[in-house]
């Protein structure tokens, strides 16, 4: 007999206030994110993908499985950064929105990035706001605003 120990993550993603479950993805593609360090202000936006394809070693065909999702904090090296250093418990993670297709989750994202200025804004103290770096990997944080020092 095999025994299965399964652990809840403390930190879900909420979604209007509430956990998110594999049973709520339903149809959705995958969905726009909020990460917020609680101890300074400090945010990311980002998107994720419910679902993952991979070829299995030695096999042929990729294969669809669920995604890291659940356990997933960003892309960002600065923002994984504080969270080793201060712990999963300093962030909160919430769904800004829940998409169907793969192009909707990309444009939402793109969008919300703009609309919230992530590489212009900055924290009373004259820090970056957001630990995005930058939008596509075509607008860059150091060619923009303030913290650009040759501007």
């Amino acid at each position: 007999m095999i025994t299965v120990l399964v652990v809840a993550h403390a930190n879900h993603w909420r979604n209007d206030g509430n956990p998110l479950t594999s049973d709520d993805i339903g149809d959705y593609y995958g969905f726009v994110y909020r990460i917020t360090n609680i101890t300074n202000g400090k945010q990311y936006i980002g998107r994720k993908y419910f679902t993952q394809k991979r070829k299995p070693k030695g096999g042929k065909r990729r294969v669809t499985s669920e995604s890291d999702w659940k356990k997933y904090y960003g892309s960002s090296d600065d923002l994984k950064r504080d969270i080793r250093e201060i712990g999963k418990d300093s962030f909160r993670r919430e769904i800004i929105s829940l998409h169907a297709t793969l192009g909707k989750v990309n444009y939402e994202e793109t969008k919300q990035l703009f609309l919230h200025n992530v590489l212009m804004e900055s924290l009373d103290d004259g820090t970056p706001m957001y630990y995005n770096s930058n939008i596509l990997g075509r607008y860059m944080r150091k060619d923009y605003g303030e913290f650009n020092k040759d501007s």
